[in-house]
């Protein structure tokens, strides 16, 4: 969303990057939520954005990672979080499970799967889904596992119900590997995804991901989404807290911002960034008071627009502490294999191969700031060739053709 998180509700852009070829446009990409926005400069131009182990998967090509820099992004979250080490991205880390966590780190790119995360989702997907039956399966697997009609939400909505924490994560999950059977059926779609050397997904995404990877089943990857959603909702319920996007400041902005708003509000409220989504376009995170304060002072420190998000509340901040506990025990009762293909992490933009290290990042994901913009950066300076975004939506799209027009990527909806 997602400005975005865990749940992309909202894309924005205006975008500059240092990075070569990278340029972005300042072009608004908005998704269909209710936003309550606070624009300071008078033009901007607003698009709208509708924006396992799975047996059948086969033929995967084991790709090689390629180790980058550390992120400046990640010395910058530093209210509420700190980025520790989950696996050295110089050293080959063992843990218990004997596998070495550096097994991916010279991967290069050449064809990628990119998965979207909350806020994607819309009325209506799922309906291209039901030509392929591989695909339909997919959700018939689903309503056996969450006890009611996902297929019937995400075709008929109501739009207020399918876009909540607990309903749009399991229908995105679905639905965006829905979208990879669709890509399967079709003439030279097998070859596609045997070619497919790298994936990666946004927040909710990345379980996604991991399922497509071959790290879970799909069965139990839908089981630790459906959880995931109901712990992010019941800890966004705990407490007062929002998400606010901001437009067109760097991220050294963005962090003086809140900074200075983390000066005038106690503890509970301070605030932070919550998503690298693209320069020019993150999202601030924290209690009401801290999110107030900033969209207050936004205008001051020059920002283009301030948005607020509609989401459920400070998603990728320690607001969500109350959901890790949930989440580490089902993660640890739920079978992990090291995924076939490298799987980047939304908490430090590396991939992982060790499954007891991946266990540890999702859990650590929900409270950590979303990596996603040294995400795309690295597979395009790495000389990524092709990508597909596989699911509803096109907000990842929009990214990646933001940061470089001349990326070459499709969309594979459902």
């Amino acid at each position: 969303m997602h400005a975005l998180f865990s749940s992309s509700s909202i894309t924005l852009f205006r975008c500059s990057s240092s990075i070569k070829t990278m340029s972005c446009s300042s072009a608004l990409l908005l998704p269909s939520v209710s936003l309550h926005k606070i624009s300071f400069n008078q033009s901007s131009s607003l698009h709208s954005s509708s924006s396992y182990t799975i047996s059948s998967f086969s033929g995967f090509r084991n790709g090689i990672i390629p180790s980058f820099n550390s992120n400046k992004n990640l010395d910058k979250s530093r209210v509420f979080m700190s980025v520790s080490s989950v696996g050295s991205k110089t050293s080959t880390t063992t843990t218990t499970t004997g596998v070495d966590d550096g097994l991916f780190l010279d991967y290069k790119p050449t064809t990628a799967f990119l998965f979207p995360g909350q806020g994607a989702q819309a009325v209506g997907m799922g309906s291209e889904a039901q030509k392929v039956q591989a695909a339909a399966d997919l959700y018939e697997k689903a309503n056996e596992i969450l006890g009611f009609n996902l297929l019937d939400v995400c075709l008929n909505g109501p739009k207020e119900k399918l876009d909540s924490t607990v309903l749009s994560q399991p229908a995105i999950y679905v639905t965006s590997l829905a979208a990879v059977e669709l890509l399967r059926a079709r003439e030279g779609g097998q070859q596609i995804i045997d070619s497919v050397n790298v994936t990666c997904g946004l927040s909710l995404g990345e379980y996604t991901a991991l399922a497509f990877a071959g790290a879970f089943s799909f069965e139990d990857g839908l089981k630790l989404v459906k959880l995931r959603g109901e712990a992010m909702q019941e800890a966004a319920d705990s407490a007062k807290s929002a998400m606010v996007s901001i437009i067109g400041l760097d991220s050294e902005k963005v962090q003086l911002l809140c900074d200075a708003a983390n000066e005038e509000v106690d503890e509970e409220n301070k605030v932070q960034i919550a998503n690298f989504l693209c320069p020019g376009n993150y999202a601030v995170s924290g209690g009401l008071k801290g999110v107030e304060a900033v969209e207050a002072k936004a205008k001051s420190f020059k920002a283009r627009m301030a948005v607020r998000l509609a989401v459920a509340g400070a998603f990728h901040t320690r607001f969500m502490n109350p959901a890790v506990s949930r989440l580490e025990a089902a993660l640890a009762a739920t079978e992990f294999r090291t995924p076939r293909i490298p799987v980047i992490s939304n908490v430090d933009a590396q991939p992982h191969a060790d499954p007891d290290i991946i266990r540890n990042i999702l859990a650590r994901q929900v409270t950590s700031p979303v990596q996603w913009e040294t995400t795309v950066k690295t597979l395009l300076t790495k000389g990524l060739g092709k990508s597909f975004e596989l699911g509803p939506g096109k907000v990842i799209a929009g990214i990646v053709k933001r940061m470089d027009k001349t990326a070459s990527l499709e969309n594979i909806n459902a």
